[in-house]
């Protein structure tokens, strides 16, 4: 069977959908439902609690370390990991991740599919060896076995994409990674905190993973580059505000035969 763990920060609303679909869509494919949650001051706990999912507090939020406290804390050898901002679609979603694990004892993880890169990557047969990071787990809507994660933890000195990092590393010493036609959504609206927030990690793990590196000239055109999407984007913006508003006084003035 199938542990599903859920990791979520204040995210109570978007949890309980998520929640309310496992359950009730999927309650005989799922052994078991964990919240594995960052200090939260919503109702989360509440929520958890009402969709008789086991609730777990983790104080020192890390992407590895809290991947490493989902692992842990699922008791059956398949853990599927979810945000709560994301959600299974496709009818057979764990049916489809059992299957596969079922034919294949060397398989680390599976890839579902939510993005166009997913699709593309998935429909052209282009594997993980090849493109780990589009073809390699995304820890919200992957699958991972236990017991290979037993023998190779995910680390949590890196900054973000622990997920890739953990990919490349099974890879090497011989286990499978594949996409799987599981279908799941994926929606969040993140403030400008919160972007900030990616946005180190990602300079960070870029650098720690894909040794792309950072030098003034790029820090220079990165802020030349933000500033001007702002201007113009805020020009484009008044523009079509503007054309909206001498619409509607035109509207005002010609209005049309009602049918």
């Amino acid at each position: 069977m199938i542990s599903v763990v859920i990791r979520n920060k204040n995210q109570s609303v978007a949890l309980s959908f998520l929640l309310k679909n496992l359950t009730e869509r999927y309650g005989d494919d799922i052994a078991e439902i964990i919240v594995v949650d960052n200090l939260s001051t919503d109702s989360s706990k509440e929520v958890a609690e009402q969709y008789g999912a086991r609730f777990v507090t983790i104080k020192n939020f890390s992407f590895g370390g809290s991947a490493n406290v989902c692992a842990s804390e699922a008791r059956s050898p398949i853990v599927v990991i979810f945000s709560a901002h994301s959600y299974p679609v496709s009818h057979d979603f764990f049916k489809l991740i059992q299957a596969k694990f079922d034919k294949n004892p060397n398989l680390a993880g599976l890839r579902c599919l939510h993005s166009t890169n997913d699709y593309k990557n998935f429909i052209n047969r282009i594997p993980a060896t090849i493109d780990p990071n589009r073809s390699g787990l995304i820890f919200s809507g992957s699958a991972f076995s236990r017991t290979i994660w037993e023998k190779h933890p995910f680390r949590e000195d890196v900054a973000t994409f622990e997920d890739k990092e953990w990919t490349v590393r099974v890879l090497k010493e011989g286990y499978a990674i594949d996409f799987v036609p599981a279908i799941f959504s994926y929606e969040i609206k993140r403030s400008p905190q919160q972007l900030f927030f990616r946005f180190k990690n990602d300079v960070v793990g870029n650098y720690q993973l894909w040794h792309q590196d950072v030098s003034y000239s790029y820090a220079v055109k990165v802020f030349l580059g933000s500033f001007y999407n702002s201007i113009k984007n805020f020009g484009i913006e008044l523009f079509y505000n503007l054309k909206r508003v001498l619409f509607l006084i035109q509207f005002i003035n010609n209005k049309p035969k009602k049918f």
